[in-house]
């Protein structure tokens, strides 16, 4: 697969970093500072507040209501674009403050860098906006991870379990689809995935997976470095 292969588009959560900094440090933190953050920057982003009742398709929503909206959406985890956008702007405070350090793991970092050496370009495809994966990325124990992509994408390309958003990606950067591997430890985002012809590897760092589709799986990015070699 190595000769094949010359993109590589991870997934972040459960796949380079760990769900619970996701789940447990990030969200945590935002849902605690997007009151006052709305409050505060009313104006700069008004057109985010706009979007939220568009998604609600109510229009007259108060700022209150639309502040109860968006603390619903992480309740339920809702992949709702104006909130991801939300989140990372005040993941950016966060992350410029030092109380945020974006985690990765250590497995991940060492297959990037050697993909990286190797010549194959790397990108991000994650629901959380491109610039919260651009702060989690430039915000490491290991410094900023940055330079070792070579683009990002989010939920503006299309939903993560929609096969058409692989093609646009792979138009995007203009590779073919066969000529790029996925990871994510997602099986219906690995199944959107290889419907739209990518090669797809699922992360099951807790080996707790019950099916794997018929997919490759591997507990660590250790696991893909070595099942590339050997194929």
């Amino acid at each position: 697969m190595k000769q094949e292969i010359k993109a590589i588009v991870t997934d972040i959560e459960g796949t380079t970093s760990s769900l619970s900094f996701v789940k447990d440090t990030l969200f945590p933190y935002a849902y605690k500072k997007l009151p006052d953050y709305i409050w505060d920057n009313e104006s700069d982003i008004a057109a985010l507040i706009d979007a939220v009742k568009k998604e609600e398709q109510n229009p007259d929503l108060s700022l209150e209501e639309v502040i109860e909206v968006l603390l619903r959406y992480i309740d339920e985890d809702q992949k709702v674009t104006p909130l991801k956008t939300l989140q990372g702007m005040i993941w950016k405070e966060g992350y410029k403050s030092g109380e945020l350090i974006g985690h990765i793991y250590d497995d991940a970092l060492a297959g990037l860098k050697r993909w990286k050496e190797q010549g194959v370009k790397l990108y991000v495809y994650s629901s959380g906006s491109v610039p919260a994966q651009k702060l989690l990325f430039g915000h490491t124990k290991s410094g900023d991870l940055n330079p070792l992509f070579s683009g990002y994408f989010d939920t503006e390309i299309g939903g993560k379990k929609v096969s058409e958003s692989y093609e646009k990606i792979a138009a995007e950067i203009n590779i073919p689809v066969s000529e790029i591997l996925f990871l994510s430890d997602s099986t219906d985002e690995i199944d959107a995935a290889a419907a739209a012809g990518m090669n797809v590897i699922i992360l099951d760092r807790e080996k707790a997976l019950f099916d794997a589709l018929g997919h490759s799986v591997v507990n660590d990015f250790d696991g893909i470095l070595k099942e590339t070699a050997e194929a």
